[in-house]
């Protein structure tokens, strides 16, 4: 039975891709910051860890607890909607640390058995919003474009090992609480020249309407890249990233 091992399980998109990798019968790790409550159905195949990307201490002894895995998500991450000018410098840091640097660290610390295996699936969850110029998330798309480059040149390194490697970009999802999350780093609305936009994208986030992605198309995308061996590099998740993956392309 494979095992993958899902960062960012306490909600959204990790905690659906966590349900539907179980309901198919494979071993789950389910790591997320401060576990708790029963948001996951009990199983036998279940194992839930406490896990921050940021910290090295708490990487090795989620990785040391989980044991071999054959799959790895990196979906952990959180973002934030402040103009250029006004972001915090430590914000901005935050933004790299867990985006960025947290998805090599976990990286690194599957890669060495991936390789001497010669097997493994690296599967990282960046944005939609990578794929065209966006107002306000300049610092998280600039992390998340990041991750892009970083794996696309890990394609490359790993194909001679028989390890294969995907990019998950899902689209706006306002079921989930990524934008709540991002509110606490909000700046801007006392500015007169930046309260219309800031006012402009908190509504566009919080609408419903037309082309969203859901938590479980990111699932489907992530369960895709996992076991089709013909999964492309790319994988867009959600009506709307498709669609911005077809006019970026």
């Amino acid at each position: 039975m494979s095992t993958v091992l899902i960062t960012g399980c306490s909600s959204g998109f990790g905690l659906e891709t966590a349900k539907l990798f179980l309901e198919k019968g494979w071993n789950v790790v389910a790591t997320m910051r401060n576990p708790g409550g029963d948001i996951l159905p009990a199983s036998d195949n279940l194992t839930i860890l406490p896990l921050d990307v940021t910290d090295p201490g708490s990487i090795t002894s989620a990785m040391e607890r989980a044991g071999s895995i054959d799959v790895l998500v990196n979906n952990a991450g959180f973002g934030a909607a402040v103009p250029i000018e006004l972001i915090e410098p430590e914000t901005a840091r935050q933004l790299f640390a867990t985006n960025t640097l947290g998805t090599l660290a976990m990286l690194q610390a599957v890669l060495p058995g991936f390789r001497e295996r010669r097997s493994g699936t690296i599967i990282n969850v960046t944005s939609s919003a990578t794929l065209k110029p966006l107002p306000l998330v300049s610092v998280y798309r600039a992390s998340k474009a990041a991750v892009n480059a970083l794996t696309e040149s890990l394609a490359v390194e790993m194909e001679p090992f028989g390890v294969r490697v995907h990019i998950i970009l899902p689209g706006r999802s306002p079921e989930t609480s990524f934008g709540a999350n991002a509110m606490p780093h909000l700046r801007g609305l006392d500015n007169p020249d930046y309260k219309p936009l800031i006012e402009g994208m908190i509504a566009n986030f919080r609408d419903d309407s037309g082309p969203v992605t859901h938590a479980a198309d990111v699932a489907a995308a992530v369960w895709r890249a996992a076991t089709d061996p013909n999964a492309p590099l790319w994988i867009p998740a959600g009506e709307d990233a498709v669609q911005w993956m077809a006019q970026a392309h």
